[in-house]
């Protein structure tokens, strides 16, 4: 039987730098707290199973697909979607210029993602290489540009 109330839960964590309290629907995915709750846009739901990277968001410094995680599971930890991702004087980060510079971005559908595995990958390791950048890749897929320009943009934005 269909039980069409719905529980709520009163959520406090970090987004983007900023304190969020907030009542939301305790059967909110992470990506519908992003994107419905908080408006923000730019985190993108391609397959809805994880197999895309399309989704990813950093949680405490760890790239998630936000589409495999419920909104509660964030209740007093720090999410940094797209939006988040800046450069040190607030402009650009030196991956998004990157990407821009190489020719990164076709659709751009999967972009985020990409920029989100990759800064925390370079986070993790600052000095990552060619293969490393490869395998912290591979749960970001693209339709459009290949993955060679991509690879390049990471591998440029090292040490930026």
């Amino acid at each position: 039987m269909h039980n069409s109330k719905t529980s709520s839960f009163s959520l406090h964590c970090l987004v983007n730098g900023r304190k969020i309290e907030r009542e939301i629907p305790s059967s909110h995915s992470l990506i519908d707290f992003i994107r419905l709750d908080l408006g923000l846009k730019g985190t993108k739901e391609g397959c809805g199973e994880g197999e895309c990277g399309a989704c990813m968001v950093l949680l405490d410094g760890k790239a998630v697909n936000s589409c495999l995680m419920m909104a509660v599971q964030i209740e007093g930890r720090e999410l940094i979607t797209i939006e988040g991702i800046k450069g040190k004087a607030g402009g650009l980060h030196p991956l998004q210029k990157t990407f821009m510079a190489e020719g990164a971005v076709q659709c751009g559908f999967c972009t985020p993602g990409f920029i989100i595995a990759s800064e925390a990958l370079l986070r993790r390791k600052p000095k990552a290489t060619l293969e490393d950048i490869k395998l912290e890749l591979t749960g970001n897929l693209c339709r459009c540009t290949g993955y060679e320009k991509v690879l390049s943009a990471v591998e440029k934005a090292i040490g930026k």
